[in-house]
């Protein structure tokens, strides 16, 4: 078996291809000292290109550890949506889990580190698709994560019972509808608000109405257009766009929960949006004293954000180490 390789250019630096994995590390920061595992598989919005370009910026400004797995083929090549996602045994000692999948069905090996982190009650952070993250045969003793699952023990399976939302449809169409997503306003002390303003996300809305107990602090308000100043869908009133709440582990440890539906790789390019995450990330971990209005949440390194039209493709047969180091492009792309 491969051994990690380490690097050194500023910042420890870790990968293993052979995990599929993509490490960064920060010296310093009130990260230090903590690990998050981002895991990236959903078909359609880019979680390759958000979970990393988060896992730079938490890394390099803040010191923390950031491992980022991927669902992968069998080279090793990044396959969005592949339920096969190598390196879960980095949750063993994980601080906090950031979860950007789609109807995935995993082996039983790798579905039992993520079981083994919920059992613990460890913090999550859930984007875009992870509010129906997994999709898992009624014969498998993992169904009952499954979205929709319908027994009573675990209603609605993992998205409703951890995140606060299974798949509740779209509310407003991708790609001709944007969404403004607007500060509940006596949610605007909240620490995970700090510094949060102007925030727009390019994906159309989805439906939501989180299950409780549940804190909400921004309404999603789908717009007639793509731009930050297009007007209001007068058809569809807000509704949740993020929020908090917790969970319980199998020996009644709370975790904390934050949960947003948007976080395609357009969406971060706003940076109130991006702060929104990057300060979801610190509360659900419990650093919320260590959040700062003016903390430095900029991009670290090229990120090409391919979700929006137009915007090029990832480079076929892309791997996680093609985007190790601080200066790397996230992600390469087609004809570059």
């Amino acid at each position: 078996m491969k051994t990690l390789i380490k690097i050194i250019t500023g910042f420890a630096l870790l990968n293993s291809s052979l995990f599929g994995q993509l490490i960064f590390e920060g010296d310093s920061g009130p990260g230090k000292g903590k690990h998050i595992v981002f895991i990236a598989s959903d078909h359609e919005y880019r979680s390759e290109e958000t979970l990393p370009a988060m896992a730079r910026i938490l890394a390099k400004h803040f010191g923390f550890k950031c491992t980022t797995l991927f669902g992968v083929n069998e080279k090793g090549e990044i396959s969005p949506g592949n339920s096969n996602v190598p390196g879960m045994e980095a949750l063993k000692d994980a601080d906090l889990m950031v979860v950007f999948t789609r109807f995935q069905n995993w082996s039983d090996e790798q579905m039992q580190h993520f079981v083994d982190y919920l059992d613990r009650g460890g913090p999550i952070v859930g984007l875009r698709t992870a509010t129906h993250g997994f999709k898992i045969p009624a014969n498998s003793k993992w169904a009952k994560y499954s979205n929709g699952y319908g027994g009573n023990e675990y209603k609605d399976g993992w998205g409703r019972q951890v995140l606060g939302e299974k798949w509740a449809g779209h509310y407003g169409g991708n790609h001709r509808q944007s969404t403004r997503l607007d500060i509940v306003p006596e949610k605007k002390d909240h620490p995970i608000l700090r510094g949060v303003k102007d925030m727009w996300a390019q994906c159309g809305g989805y439906f939501a109405d989180p299950l409780p107990p549940f804190e909400v602090l921004a309404m999603a308000q789908p717009l007639k257009g793509m731009k930050p100043d297009s007007p209001a869908d007068e058809k569809r009133k807000p509704v949740p766009g993020a929020w908090t709440r917790s969970y319980e582990g199998k020996d009644g440890n709370k975790g904390r929960v934050f949960t947003s539906t948007y976080g395609a790789s357009d969406d971060i390019e706003n940076e109130g949006y991006r702060r929104l995450l990057i300060n979801g990330c610190l509360w659900a971990i419990g650093l919320e004293k260590q959040i700062k209005a003016d903390s430095d949440v900029s991009f670290v390194g090229p990120f090409n954000a391919t979700w929006g039209r137009g915007k090029g493709r990832r480079k076929s047969g892309t791997k996680p180490e093609d985007m190790e180091g601080w200066d790397t492009p996230i992600v390469p792309l087609q004809g570059k």
